[in-house]
């Protein structure tokens, strides 16, 4: 059995969805080592993201910006949270509805994600700053 962790620190993104496949791939050279297993990748914050989706058409990201802000709507007077801004609640709801981590199989040293796939950072605040992530991998 072999298992790898590894912190990785996102550079600060605009509000919006990021691809980050790439960036987690090259944080864990050593998944070349599992030929059949599983990789967790959490983020390790409130109001940010995780979530796989479509990585070929960057439209569909931007669509997805567009449906969370029009079904999550910031200066909502009903928020009780609101002392750090208008994004602040509404970035903890996209948060709790899209979650904090995404479970990936890993085939032949490689992440198993289809050929339409990625993984997306949703940065739900308008200066969230450095992201910071924590990768787990396991299996034979």
């Amino acid at each position: 059995m072999i298992m790898l962790q590894q912190k990785l620190i996102l550079p600060e993104k605009r509000r919006g969805f990021h691809l980050i496949t790439d960036d987690v791939v090259n944080a864990m050279p050593r998944l070349r080592e599992i030929n059949n297993g599983m990789c967790q990748v959490f983020i390790q914050h409130t109001s940010a993201s995780l979530c796989i989706n479509e990585n070929a058409d960057p439209t569909v990201r931007l669509d997805f910006e567009m449906f969370f802000n029009k079904n999550v709507p910031e200066n909502d007077p009903e928020y009780k949270h609101d002392y750090e801004g208008s994004d602040d609640m509404p970035a903890h709801l996209k948060a709790a509805l899209l979650g904090t981590s995404v479970m990936i199989p890993v085939l032949k040293g490689r992440l198993a994600l289809g050929t339409w796939q990625g993984i997306y950072l949703g940065e739900h605040r308008n200066f969230g700053g450095r992201r910071s992530l924590m990768i787990t991998a396991w299996g034979v």
